[in-house]
């Protein structure tokens, strides 16, 4: 599965999700894009799944209707320290994403 990492989750995330193929939407040049617009690039680019911090995302658009499987990632803060204990959970719900669903991701 190729993920996208949203603007919002620190760069420093993928290397944690290594050997998984992931991008960082700012490495791709995609920094500031709408979400709708970016569900769009996603379908088009190739990413199965969008890795984001982002809560509201799924009440803002209509994930349903898409072919991108979202993944929300809740912590105390966006930063690296407070999200590397989600990459385990991470990983283990990744095989399960179907294309249109929403899924949260805690710190068990």
């Amino acid at each position: 599965m190729r993920l996208l990492l949203d603007e919002c989750v620190p760069k420093g995330f993928g290397a944690l999700l290594a050997p998984l193929a992931c991008d960082h939407l700012t490495a791709i040049g995609w920094s500031g894009v709408k979400n709708g617009e970016l569900l769009r690039r996603i379908e088009r680019s190739g990413h199965q799944a969008l890795v984001t911090t982002d809560r509201n995302l799924s009440f803002q658009q209509s994930i349903a209707s898409t072919s991108v499987f979202v993944v929300v990632l809740v912590a105390c803060t966006n930063r690296l320290v407070d999200l590397q204990p989600l990459v385990e959970p991470l990983k283990r719900a990744l095989p399960m994403g179907r294309p249109g669903q929403v899924v949260v991701v805690r710190s068990e």
